[in-house]
């Protein structure tokens, strides 16, 4: 399936921080005429993030993905919107904006206990988002004070700041899957939540679409760091931009391209690769 295929039974998944916006300024216009291109041929753009659903409905909005689903906290929240709801099993009129909320993780008030009681069980030393000040937030990631408190505003996900050893931090994660929890390497932070990533959020959404549209559609997935190998296994073609984080990143999808750019620069590269023959080019 690859130009046989209608842009309307294509998806793509994309990572935020980093990939679809720049790393340093959380720019994203490099990727604008893509984006207008996707959207005037019919094709979902879906993000898939490890930001809150509060950072993400004004971010919905500035990019034009209003009518999308989205994956937020890593895959703990998946957000659907009218056109994504089952008749029967996902309609309820008390969610904002028609979106349908499912949270396939655990609660947030749960994991941040499970994660005193391992702090004080181990003796290992992290900050969890929760417990950081706005002013310390603003500063370890760049954002303005109403998008840091925004990012507070958690469900199913904690991003922890690490103060300690690589060992502790190695029984730390052993003690966390015992627990039936995971954590994962994100770009700015580790991230602790349930046994669950963007891969599982990308299989669960790609079912959904099979089941109303009735066919299986052809999925691009962009990401740049740790976090997004889940993601960009999970798809039929990826792109992996080149991160700020200093982790070095590995994939075994047989389809996959490393962009040279990092940011949405890369991130229009990687379309440019893989779907620059394949999708009408806007006003076609």
């Amino acid at each position: 399936m690859s130009s046989a295929t209608p842009p309307s039974s294509r998806l793509v998944f994309t990572d935020l921080d980093g990939t679809l916006l720049d790393h340093e300024s959380y720019q994203w216009q490099p990727a604008m005429p893509w984006l207008k291109r996707l959207g005037q041929a019919g094709v979902a753009v879906i993000p898939v993030t490890s930001k809150t659903r509060a950072e993400l409905m004004p971010l919905r909005q500035e990019l034009g993905l209003r009518d999308t689903p989205f994956i937020a906290e890593n895959g703990a929240v998946i957000g659907l919107p009218p056109a994504w709801q089952h008749a029967r099993l996902d309609r309820d009129p008390t969610h904002v904006d028609g979106l349908a909320i499912k949270t396939p993780g655990i609660d947030i008030g749960f994991l941040r206990t499970r994660l005193d009681v391992m702090r004080e069980r181990l003796g290992v030393r992290f900050r969890g988002m929760g417990e950081l000040s706005i002013d310390e937030i603003m500063a370890l990631t760049g954002l303005p004070e109403h998008q840091a408190r925004l990012a507070r505003v958690r469900e199913g996900c904690e991003p922890l700041v690490w103060d300690d050893s690589e060992a502790a931090l190695a029984d730390f994660r052993q003690a966390l899957e015992a627990d039936g929890l995971c954590l994962m390497r994100g770009g700015r932070f580790w991230h602790a939540m349930g046994r669950l990533d963007k891969g599982d959020g990308v299989r669960w959404l790609v079912e959904r679409y099979q089941a109303l549209r009735g066919r299986l559609p052809l999925t691009l997935g962009l990401g740049d760091g740790p976090n997004d190998v889940p993601l960009l296994e999970a798809v039929d073609r990826a792109v992996l931009i080149p991160g700020h984080h200093g982790h070095r990143v590995v994939l075994s999808n047989a389809h996959q391209y490393h962009a040279l750019h990092p940011g949405p620069v890369g991130w229009a590269e990687g379309l440019d690769h893989w779907w620059g023959d394949e999708v009408p080019a806007a006003g076609d």
